[in-house]
C-alpha cells in the first residue's frame, strides 16, 4: 500500500507529535512536513519541490489561521486532499472548512478512528479510480 505524503498544520507540539505517532503506525501515512502557523505551512505548500497527497490542517494556530491555510492549499495547482482536524467542528465551521475547500472536517476530540479510515481509504485502488474519474 503507498503511503500518504502528509503535511501538518498543527501550533501545540505535543498534539503535533502524537499525531504524527498515530497516524504513521496506525494509518499508511508518511509525514513529510510540518508548521505551526499560517505564512511557514502556506510557504512550504507552495513551494514547486515539494510533494504531497494530504495536509491536515488545525483552525487555530500560532500565527495566523488555518481557514488561511486551507484557502491557499485549495488553490494550489497540484492534486491533494485537504482535511480540518480540530476541536471547533461546529456545523457552522464545517460548513466554512468545506466552502475553502476542505475534503473532510475531523473533531480532534473523538473522529480521530474517522481521520486514520479516511487516509487508509484514500490510498486505495477504488480510490485512486475514483478520483482519476472526477
Amino acid at each position: 500500500m503507498n503511503s500518504l505524503k502528509t503535511y501538518i498544520v498543527e501550533d501545540s507540539q505535543l498534539i503535533r507529535e502524537n499525531l504524527i505517532a498515530t497516524l504513521e503506525e496506525l494509518g499508511p501515512v508518511e509525514v513529510v512536513g510540518t508548521a505551526e502557523d499560517e505564512a511557514s505551512a502556506v510557504k512550504w505548500l507552495s513551494e514547486p519541490g515539494n510533494r504531497f497527497d494530504l495536509v491536515i490542517v488545525d483552525i487555530f494556530l500560532k500565527g495566523g489561521s488555518g481557514l488561511g491555510v486551507l484557502r491557499a492549499a485549495h488553490a494550489l495547482q497540484q492534486q491533494h486532499k485537504l482535511v480540518m482536524l480540530t476541536n471547533y467542528a461546529t456545523p457552522d465551521m464545517r460548513r466554512r472548512c468545506l466552502e475553502l475547500g476542505a475534503d473532510r472536517v475531523f473533531d480532534k476530540s473523538h473522529e480521530i478512528d474517522a481521520l486514520i479510515l479516511y487516509c487508509g481509504g484514500q490510498t486505495s485502488p477504488e480510490t485512486v479510480e475514483s478520483d482519476a474519474k472526477s
